[in-house]
């Protein structure tokens, strides 16, 4: 039987990027499927999450992302640009209709999924984002290379998003509603069977809750 699993996912998120790899690795070994439902991130959706956190907040989770990255053994640097934009003047995240990334960035997300090569891009476009490996991962063709690796075609998809765009839309914004339903407001958030997972840290937990469940490997025929 194949088990199936939703996994809440942001673009944006460094804990997303280092949880994916896994998820690729796991569904490659074992006979599982991951419904990928991108979804905004707080940033965007509600910038003021930020203003009412203790200082200590941000200080750790950066030390942390750098220390998992290292941990998986994996590149790891803040994005340049930033997925979310920034109000040049105030420094503060800029309104949702000012973000020229993060919109195109999770329309096509979803429309990777829509064709069976959802966990496949977002590896791909995270690891090109947080890998450090462009000083600008918005420059050139380094967005269509990533799509192509995941086996889609970025001059199909991005006329679509544009195309789709209220549609895709509906569908994020569903997606943000069920992620609290599912159990939690962050990402990367897996649900498997009514239980959710949050953060990168709970993967081990997760293939523990999948392996009682009957988690299989593939046939290697």
């Amino acid at each position: 039987m194949t088990l199936s699993y939703d996994l809440y996912w942001s673009f944006r998120s460094p804990y997303s990027y280092l949880l994916t790899p896994r998820l690729v690795a796991l569904e490659a070994e074992y006979d599982i499927t991951c419904n990928v439902r991108p979804v905004l991130p707080i940033a965007v959706r509600s910038a003021e999450f930020f203003d009412n956190q203790d200082p200590l907040w941000f200080s750790y989770f950066a030390v942390d992302c750098h220390r998992v990255a290292k941990y998986l053994d994996l590149p790891f640097r803040w994005p340049r640009p930033d997925p979310v934009s920034r109000n040049p003047e105030t420094g503060r995240y800029a309104a949702p209709e000012d973000q020229p990334y993060i919109h195109r960035l999770t329309r096509l997300g979803v429309l990777a999924a829509e064709q069976g090569k959802g966990l496949a891009f977002l590896d791909e476009i995270s690891r090109l984002i947080w890998g450090g490996s462009t000083d600008d991962w918005t420059a050139g063709d380094h967005i269509a290379q990533a799509t192509a690796r995941a086996g889609l075609d970025l001059a199909a998809l991005d006329p679509a998003a544009t195309q789709q765009a209220e549609r895709l839309d509906a569908i994020i914004a569903t997606s943000q509603v069920d992620q609290r339903q599912g159990g939690h407001y962050g990402v990367p958030l897996i649900v498997f069977n009514g239980e959710p997972f949050f953060g990168q840290d709970r993967f081990d937990l997760f293939k523990w809750r999948l392996e009682q469940s009957g988690l299989t490997a593939r046939s290697s025929k």
